[in-house]
């Protein structure tokens, strides 16, 4: 099995941007668990600030690997462009954010790529994206 996560803008500033939200693990430090882990997995990982590169990537992923874990940030409430990306493409994309988006401001409770997605896992920190690579292998052949 390939998956591929796909973290958005500031998601690289993880263990320094707001430790007391976002948790003080790097997101490189908790990727090497999460390898460890799930051995088996080809868990390949890309990360941008570039809205365009996320949907670059996307494109490249999405007709290749099993699964795709997307984390687009600030980008989730924006961005009808990784929506048409994501509905584009075959593989599977499960929206994932590390808090709990509904428990914050206004603005974070609207998705503009939950409508295009299998699923949407977000609160639970870090272990989100173990729960989507979970979600993943519990698709089979869906």
């Amino acid at each position: 099995m390939r998956i591929q996560i796909i973290n958005g803008p500031n998601i690289n500033l993880l263990g320094k941007r707001e430790p007391s939200i976002y948790g003080e693990e790097s997101f490189e430090s908790y990727l090497k668990r999460l390898r460890m882990r799930y051995p088996s997995i080809d868990i390949n990982y890309f990360q941008s600030n570039i809205e365009g590169e996320l949907i670059d990537k996307i494109q490249e992923s999405g007709f290749s690997c099993d699964g795709i874990i997307l984390n687009a940030g600030a980008y989730t409430h924006t961005s009808i462009a990784l929506q048409d990306a994501i509905r584009a493409v075959e593989s599977p994309v499960i929206e994932v954010h590390i808090s709990n988006v509904h428990k914050r401001e206004e603005f974070r409770h609207k998705s503009m790529i939950s409508c295009a997605c299998v699923g949407v896992i977000c609160g639970f920190g870090l272990d989100s994206y173990r729960l989507a690579v979970e979600a993943l292998l519990g698709r089979g052949d869906k």
